[in-house]
């Protein structure tokens, strides 16, 4: 099983590389049923994991002219400031033990997966639906900033990149093309979980390194298949199928977090 979990951590880079999002929706998972981490520690490995991996494929995309750094600080400040605010003082407040029901105990890591799963079958339908035909709006920055707004408080409760959230944003009110919307997306995210681990750090998380660089280094491998694979094959030819299996696992999470504990 751990085998099998440092190779997913390969497709966790390639799911990045290629479509500019979809890591954390992999990495989590994979952290907490494979390596039996807790949720809430699950959150901030997959922070680090994706943080540097994003910004190994940013800086490649950005070499192939495919990163506009205006729109991913229109997007990005708003949403480093909700991220912050939510892992300084939202998540730290939840409780252990949220509540009961007829012997069910809704705990906090239980939560937490039910979330992201819920999460994760939002992203499916995001994945499914076809944007290769967008019609992109006017460039607005408001608009733009909201979502990012919006972005970050995703990032910081589930340690999601949220990808799913920025690439549509990008798409329709920045008037980016689909590849320039990935390499952007990509540094959004990498900035984005970069600041959210290290305010974990600050906070005192305990981390295993070797195991977190590990995992990393074997993610960043895939980031370079991915990209290369951006050149060759359209994204958004794959992503339809990926969305579909994102939409199972968010339905089994859900199903074994509520009725087989």
């Amino acid at each position: 099983m751990v085998l099998l979990g440092y190779f997913l951590a390969l497709f966790v880079g390639i799911s990045l590389g290629l479509i500019g999002g979809g890591g954390s929706i992999l990495a989590r998972p994979i952290l907490v049923y494979i390596f039996h981490f807790t949720p809430q520690l699950a959150t901030s490995y997959s922070l680090f994991i994706i943080g540097i991996s994003a910004l190994i494929g940013s800086v490649k995309h950005y070499k192939l002219n495919n990163l506009n750094l205006n729109t991913a600080f229109v997007f990005g400040i708003p949403s480093i400031a909700s991220l912050l605010i939510v892992r300084k003082y939202i998540l730290p407040k939840i409780p252990d033990d949220i509540f009961t029901i007829n012997g069910f105990i809704l705990t906090k890591n239980i939560l937490l997966m039910i979330v992201f799963a819920v999460l994760m079958i939002a992203a499916s339908i995001s994945m499914i639906k076809d944007t290769k035909n967008v019609q992109a709006n006017a460039v607005n920055k408001s608009k733009l900033a909201f979502v990012g707004f919006m972005a970050g408080i995703v990032t910081g409760f589930l340690g999601a990149g949220g990808g799913f959230l920025i690439i549509p944003a990008l798409l329709f009110f920045s008037a980016l093309p689909m590849k320039q919307a990935i390499g952007t997306s990509l540094f959004i995210i990498s900035i984005n979980a970069i600041i959210g681990f290290t305010g974990d750090l600050i906070n005192k998380v305990h981390i295993n390194f070797q195991f977190l660089l590990l995992f990393t280094a074997i993610a960043i491998v895939g980031i370079f298949v991915g990209t290369y694979l951006s050149k060759k094959v359209d994204g958004n030819r794959l992503k339809p199928a990926f969305g579909w299996f994102v939409l199972v696992s968010g339905i089994y999470i859900i199903t074994k977090e509520i009725f087989f504990k």
